[in-house]
């Protein structure tokens, strides 16, 4: 080889090793360090967050569909899997979460010296009050399954006294996160936090498919009696009782007070699984800080319809429930006078919620105002949540429209089934849209947003309307000589002498007090009362089938229809979303009536 190849050659090596342009190699591997370099800002970018929520949500899920494998083969009451084997499942998660909560909190006491973001609008002082009170009643049922246990122990398994010590601590510890840190928006550890906040996520979403599935199955135990009692045969009824004596005189007491507290324990679970929701939505989020404030409580004045309107539909609610309850276990004409009245009183609710929420939405179509598009997780989900659990009703109203048509029977409410199960349809379309449009409406101008912060002065504005014009050298003392004479007053007083200053008498009445009348607003005002109405209504329609009134069961026309088992299936789905649709419907409208 001569020496000029070989001096040649190792030029040439010296120009790969240098990245030389003029080298064909060299030029094909810059469209290749370009896309490393995308790649690699791509995996030290989103990706490691994305790819967290993606992994903790699919957690989440399957806990989920294993809880519910297991309800499913507890429901079939088979000899391979028990109550028990369930029980054991849901303490185990309980505790991992109870883990879990015990580390954040340690981890944030020795943080506290840095300062944590918050969003304000991942809950209010009153949902949390709201929820320590559903709170306390999950703790009466837990105590009411601890007598239960006692009672029995002798023949039924420990798990039985365990899960309900164990749900006792799960609240307790739960209230106690919730006041103090669902706001917080985690910056730290922000892999492990997904996992930890889905858990907890899913494990109430497991506590409240648990309630469902145990009131659902006391509910239709009752409805086969009553089936039994008419007349019907092949109807099998479940038995849960133990196969020995109480030990005690209170066990029948225990546990037929159980079925009287799920609901409110259903409630409990499924509003704090939405709460943390919110809180794992929020995990590595950037807050804008000028979006993140506290919308203003308006005064509430001239509220006397609406307060009154409502308590006069909870009264009679409770005179309905009292009455269909007493009556629909007894003859066959009474029987179906109790579900004709349900069904009036219905139509009678329904057309004034209806009417409401029209007017409502024809203020606010008369009010032009533009809509508050910031990013708020919260609000979103209350948005997506009055959707979805709308769609258990609106399904029951559909079969009971075709029931309706499609039946031969003709009892005395078949056709107030039907206009009942049409203004079912129509009310939740209305007061959705009533619902959403108010929460996402920007506040009318003048309204300051954080009722906590004082009214700040435009200091540091270039176009402040309250700055006076320059005119060269200014001399303040001349200028505002009050304003110079309160500086010396704070000034002795901080040393302190006391100086006081002559008062000149202000030319505008100070009011009296800390509260200033504002001018009255007929809209707001409206509005408010509209709110306080409907969430009166809601809370009656949530009373009624949460103890014990349900027609569907009753009435004949769908189970004639869809059959038996289909029909109880639709129900066991539909009443549960119905009912949390109520509840999350009266958060949602108490937001509204703080916020007109």
């Amino acid at each position: 080889m001569s020496p000029t190849m070989v001096e040649h050659s190792g030029l040439d090596i010296m120009c790969l090793n240098n990245y030389c342009h003029s080298s064909s190699s060299s030029s094909s591997s810059e469209p290749d360090k370009k896309i490393f370099t995308k790649l690699k800002l791509s995996l030290s970018g989103d990706y490691p967050r994305k790819n967290a929520e993606i992994l903790s949500g699919q957690y989440g899920t399957n806990l989920l569909l294993i809880g519910a494998a297991l309800m499913l083969a507890v429901a079939h009451h088979g000899p391979s899997v028990k109550e028990e084997h369930l029980l054991s499942f849901v303490t185990c998660l309980m505790i991992l979460q109870l883990i879990w909560m015990m580390w954040y909190i340690l981890v944030r006491e020795r943080q506290k010296d840095t300062r944590t973001e918050k969003d304000v609008h991942a809950t209010t002082c009153w949902i949390r009050g709201g929820l320590t009170l559903l709170a306390l009643l999950s703790l009466i049922m837990d105590a009411f399954r601890i007598g239960y246990y006692v009672g029995y122990q002798s023949c039924v398994s420990a798990v039985l006294g365990v899960y309900p010590v164990i749900h006792a601590t799960h609240t307790i510890a739960q209230v106690h996160f919730l006041w103090f840190h669902i706001k917080d928006v985690i910056k730290s550890f922000e892999t492990f936090e997904r996992f930890g906040v889905i858990h907890a996520v899913f494990t109430n979403l497991l506590l409240w498919c648990n309630g469902v599935m145990s009131e659902a199955e006391h509910f239709l135990n009752n409805h086969k009696r009553r089936l039994s009692a008419l007349g019907y045969g092949n109807l099998t009824i479940v038995h849960s009782e133990p196969h020995c004596n109480c030990t005690t005189s209170t066990c029948s007491m225990f546990s037929s007070s159980l079925f009287y507290l799920y609901p409110f324990n259903v409630e409990y679970h499924i509003f704090v699984s939405a709460m943390l929701f919110v809180m794992w939505k929020n995990i590595g989020r950037t807050i804008d800080l000028s979006a993140n404030r506290k919308r203003l409580a308006t005064k509430s004045q001239g509220l006397t319809v609406g307060p009154i309107l409502g308590l006069l539909a909870l009264a009679s609610t409770i005179g309905i429930l009292v009455v269909y309850v007493t009556h629909v276990e007894e003859s066959l004409q009474t029987r179906q006078s109790a579900i004709s009245m349900f069904y009036i009183y219905g139509i009678v609710m329904l057309v004034f919620m209806c009417s409401a929420g029209a007017s409502g939405l024809l203020i606010y179509r008369v009010d032009h105002m533009p809509l508050d598009t910031s990013k708020n997780p919260s609000r979103q989900l209350d948005t997506e949540l009055l959707f979805g659990s709308s769609i258990g009703s609106w399904l029951m109203s559909w079969c009971s429209i075709v029931a309706v048509f499609g039946t031969n029977s003709s009892p005395p409410y078949r056709w107030t089934n039907l206009i009942y199960s049409l203004l079912i349809v129509l009310e939740k379309y209305i007061q959705n849209l009533f619902v959403v449009e108010s929460l996402y409406r920007q506040q009318e101008d003048g309204e300051r947003e954080d009722p906590e912060l004082p009214a700040a002065p435009e200091i540091f504005s270039v176009t402040s309307a309250l700055a006076p014009p320059y005119d060269g050298i200014i001399n303040r003392a001349f200028q505002t000589p009050d304003r110079t004479c309160v500086t010396m007053e704070n000034d002795q007083e901080e040393s302190g002498q006391v100086y006081r200053c002559p008062r000149k008498p202000s030319e505008v009445p100070l009011p009296v007090g800390n509260k200033v009348k504002e001018p009255t607003n007929i809209k707001r005002q409206i509005l408010k009362n509209i709110a306080v109405f409907l969430i009166m209504c809601n809370i009656s329609l949530w009373i009624l089938p949460a103890f014990g009134c349900r027609p569907q069961y009753d009435n004949g026309l769908e189970q004639e229809i869809f059959g038996f088992s289909i029909w109880t299936t639709v129900l066991n789905f539909a009443i549960p979303l119905n009912l949390f649709y109520r509840m999350h419907s009266v958060a949602s409208l108490f937001e509204v009536f703080r916020r007109v």
